[in-house]
C-alpha cells in the first residue's frame, strides 16, 4: 500500500497530516473557501454598547451558573462548582516540555491509564477486537472509531460511578483494513466503517485509590451509529429541502456522521455536533440554486475519501439531492435510555457544528453557543424560550428534552477597539491587549408550535434553518478564524471560543486580519473571550491568547510573562476545572511537537499562565478534556496517522505497544498515590 498515492498533495495547516485532511475534512483546508460573502469587520453596529451594562448582565449570570450549574456537571459527586481557591489554584504542577514521543506523557507526579479503545467490546455478547477479522455486526457492539467528545455523567446514588458518553467523528479506512485499496472497497468495509461513527455509552467505575476508570456491560451501554433512526424537530422538519425517497415526511434520518465535539446539558443530556459531514457525499447539482448551496457547504469539491455512496445512494447527491441538508446539525442523546430516539434540532440551525454548550441564566433561560468550523465562518447562540425545571421527574425531563425547539438564533458580529492598530501582524494594539463590541443578530425565530419565522430578508424560514451560512452572509456576520469549541466559566459566566487557525487569512482574495482575528496566514489560532448579555444581543470581547511560540512577537498571554508559559498551538476543545481555571486541547500543532492539553489561569496576577499538563502520541490529537477533581479523561483521536505510515509500517503502537496497530482511546490521568489535580 502507498497511503500517499491517494492523497491530493498540499500543505495542511499545522502539523496535521494530509491523509488526516483527507479522511476527516475532506482536505478542506485544499479548496476553496466556501465563504465567498463581501461581508467584512468593519460594519454597522448597534450603537451605545456600554461594558457596565455588560458587567452588570455577567453578575446576573455567576448567580444563576451557582443555582444550576451542578446539575450539569460532568466530573466527580463533588460537582464542578464545589472546590474553592484563589486564582491559578487547580495548576500547581510542573509543565511538560513540547515533544514527539509515543506516547501519552503526562506531568511528573501523574499516572495514567487507557480506559477504553477502539474495538473494545460494550456487551456482553459482542466480541473482542480483531484487527484482521473485523464485522460490521462486531463493529456494532463494540467502542467505535476515532473518539472525540467525552462526557463524564455521575450515576445518582452509586459514588465513583459513571456514564461516560464518546462521539466518534471518522473513520480512516486506510489505517483500519489491512490491504486496503480503495477503489475495490467491499460493501463489509463500508458497513464496518458506518458502524464506527456515532456515539458510543458505556458504564465506567473508578478504580480504589486510583483515577483509573474500568468500562462494565452497564444497562445503558449503547451505540449509536450512521444507521441509526433519528427524529428531526424544528422549524425544518417535513420541509421539502429535508424529504427523500427513503423518508418522503422528512422527519426521520438513518445516522450520525462526523460528530465531533459535544456538551452535556443540565438535564442530563449530550450535544453533539456534526461537523465534517460535507466529506461524505459526492456530486453536484445542475440546478444553479441547488448548486450554489451546495458550494457554501463544501459538498462535491472532490470525491469522497470513504465511497459510502457505492453501497448507499444516499451519498450520491444526483441519486438523492436532499440527504446532505439532513446532516450538520446539534444531535441532542439521552444516555438514560438506550431505547429512546436521538433527535436533529433543526432550531439551531445546519452548519459545521464543532459542539453545542449551554448557559443558564439567573430566571432559567438556556442559552446555546455554537461554532461554524470552517475557515472565515461564523458564531451562533440560540436562545430559548423554555425554561428550564428543575427535579428528575419524568414530566421535567420531558420538558426539557424539547427546550432547544423553540426560541431564537443569533449569529455574531464583532468590531474592534483599535482598527488603526491591525496590521496583520499580530501586534498588540494597547495596554489592555486586543479588545472589542458585538452584536448578536436574529436571523430565525420558532414559536412553540414548531413553526419558525424567519428574520432574514429573501429566505424562508426553512432555508435559515438547512442553508444557516446563506443567512449569516446576507446579514453582515463577522468572518472568524475556525470558531470550534463554546465553553461558558461555571464561576463568572465569561464565554470561551477556540479559534484553531486559518493560514488563508490576509491571503489574495481573502478577508484581511482584524482585531479579534489578528494576524495574517494564522498558522496558531487564538482563545477569545466574551462577556455575553446571555440572553440578549450585545458583548464585549477580549482576545485571552493568541497562540504559538511565546518566543515570537506576534503571541500574546493575556498580559503574563511569556517566558514563564508552555508554546501552545491550534486550540481546539474547551473545559473547565473544579477551580475555575480554563483547559484547552489542541489539534494540528504547528510548532513541530505532539498536541497536547494545557490548563490557563484566567483571574488575578497570574491571568494567561499556560502550562501543559499533558501531550498525547505522534500523528495523534488531544480531544474531548473532563476535568474534575480526582482525574482528568482526554480523547486521543488517530494515533500514528502520518503520511509515511501504513498498515504493514504503522508510525504508532499506542496504545497496546509492541507491534501493536495504532487504536483510537480514552485515558484517564490521576494524581500519584491519591489527591487532586493540580493541589500541590
Amino acid at each position: 500500500m502507498k497511503p500517499l498515492a491517494l492523497f491530493v498533495a498540499h500543505q495542511p495547516a499545522g502539523s496535521r497530516s494530509r491523509v488526516t485532511c483527507q479522511y476527516k475534512c475532506g482536505n478542506a483546508c485544499f479548496h476553496e473557501v466556501p465563504n465567498t460573502s463581501s461581508n467584512t469587520y468593519f460594519g454597522d453596529i448597534v450603537a451605545g454598547i456600554s461594558r457596565r451594562r455588560m458587567l452588570q448582565g455577567s453578575a446576573a449570570a455567576v448567580v444563576a451558573i451557582g443555582a444550576v450549574g451542578t446539575l450539569a456537571a460532568c466530573g466527580d459527586d463533588a460537582g464542578a462548582g464545589s472546590a474553592e481557591g484563589g486564582p491559578g489554584m487547580g495548576t500547581g504542577f510542573a509543565p511538560v516540555a513540547p515533544n514527539t514521543q509515543d506516547a501519552v506523557v503526562v506531568a511528573e507526579g501523574y499516572e495514567q491509564g487507557v480506559v477504553i479503545r477502539w474495538g473494545d467490546p460494550l456487551f456482553e455478547d459482542a466480541p473482542e477486537f480483531d484487527f484482521y477479522g473485523q464485522t460490521a455486526a462486531a463493529q456494532a457492539r463494540q467502542f467505535g472509531y476515532n473518539n472525540d467528545f467525552a462526557g463524564l455523567l455521575p450515576i445518582e446514588g452509586q459514588p465513583g460511578k459513571y456514564l461516560l458518553v464518546v462521539n466518534h467523528e471518522y473513520t480512516t479506512e486506510v489505517f483500519m483494513f489491512p490491504g486496503y485499496e480503495p477503489e475495490a472497497i467491499t460493501r463489509e468495509q463500508v458497513d464496518i466503517a458506518m458502524a464506527a461513527h456515532g456515539l458510543s455509552v458505556v458504564e465506567v467505575h473508578g478504580e480504589p485509590g486510583t483515577g483509573q476508570l474500568k468500562p462494565v456491560f452497564g444497562k445503558y451501554n449503547r451505540r449509536i451509529t450512521a444507521t441509526t433512526e433519528f427524529e428531526l424537530t424544528g422549524p425544518a422538519a417535513g420541509s421539502p429541502l429535508l424529504k427523500t425517497a427513503a423518508d418522503p415526511t422528512g422527519t426521520k434520518v438513518l445516522g450520525t456522521i462526523s460528530n465531533c465535539s459535544g456538551g452535556v446539558t443540565p438535564w442530563g443530556t449530550v450535544l453533539s455536533g456534526e461537523e465534517n459531514f460535507n466529506a461524505y457525499f459526492i456530486g453536484k447539482s445542475a440546478d444553479p440554486v441547488s448548486a450554489e448551496r451546495l458550494d457554501r457547504y463544501g459538498i462535491g469539491e472532490s470525491d469522497s475519501p470513504h465511497f459510502w455512496e457505492k453501497f448507499d445512494k444516499r451519498f450520491d447527491i444526483a441519486a438523492e439531492p436532499n440527504e446532505a441538508n439532513r446532516f450538520g446539525w446539534v444531535v441532542e442523546v439521552d444516555p438514560w435510555d438506550p431505547q429512546s430516539t436521538p433527535v436533529k434540532h433543526t432550531a439551531l440551525g445546519r452548519f459545521k457544528h464543532e459542539a453545542a454548550n449551554i448557559h443558564v441564566t439567573a430566571d432559567g433561560t438556556v442559552v446555546a453557543y455554537s461554532g461554524d468550523d470552517e475557515r472565515f465562518d461564523y458564531m451562533y447562540k440560540f436562545v430559548s424560550t423554555r425554561k428550564i425545571e428543575s427535579g428528575t421527574g419524568a414530566a421535567s425531563r420531558r420538558h426539557n428534552r424539547t427546550i432547544l425547539d423553540a426560541g431564537t438564533l443569533y449569529v455574531a458580529k464583532l468590531t474592534g477597539d483599535h482598527p488603526d492598530r491591525i496590521d496583520g501582524s499580530g501586534t498588540v494594539p494597547s495596554d489592555d491587549g486586543f479588545t472589542g463590541k458585538g452584536q448578536w443578530i436574529p436571523i430565525l425565530r420558532t414559536g412553540e408550535d414548531g413553526r419558525g419565522e424567519s428574520l432574514v430578508d429573501g429566505m424562508t424560514a426553512e432555508e435559515v434553518a438547512v442553508f444557516t451560512r446563506l443567512a449569516g452572509d446576507k446579514v453582515g456576520a463577522t468572518k472568524m478564524d475556525r470558531p470550534e469549541d463554546f465553553e461558558a466559566d461555571p464561576k463568572t459566566g465569561k464565554v470561551y471560543v477556540a479559534l484553531t487557525n486559518n493560514s488563508k487569512r490576509g491571503t489574495a482574495g481573502e478577508a484581511a486580519a482584524d482585531e479579534a482575528n489578528p494576524r495574517n496566514e494564522n498558522k496558531n489560532g487564538q482563545v477569545l473571550e466574551l462577556i455575553d448579555d446571555h440572553a440578549g444581543t450585545e458583548f464585549t470581547w477580549s482576545l485571552l491568547l493568541v497562540c504559538g511560540d511565546p518566543a515570537a512577537a506576534d503571541t500574546y498571554f493575556a498580559g503574563y510573562d511569556k517566558t514563564k508559559v508552555s508554546p501552545i498551538s491550534c486550540p481546539d476543545n474547551l473545559a473547565f476545572d473544579p477551580y475555575g481555571n480554563l483547559w484547552i486541547s489542541t489539534d494540528g500543532n504547528a510548532l513541530d511537537a505532539n498536541d497536547g492539553l494545557f490548563a490557563v489561569v484566567l483571574d488575578g496576577d497570574r491571568r494567561g499562565e499556560t502550562k501543559q499538563f499533558l501531550s498525547v502520541p505522534v500523528g495523534g490529537e488531544t480531544c474531548g478534556p473532563v476535568i474534575t477533581e480526582e482525574r482528568v479523561i482526554v480523547c486521543v483521536q488517530h494515533p500514528g496517522e502520518t503520511d509515511d505510515a501504513s498498515v504493514e509500517a504503522p508510525a504508532s503502537h499506542w496504545p497496546d505497544g509492541g507491534t501493536a496497530q495504532p487504536r483510537p482511546s480514552v485515558v484517564a490521568v490521576w494524581k500519584a498515590g491519591g489527591g487532586r489535580i493540580g493541589i500541590d
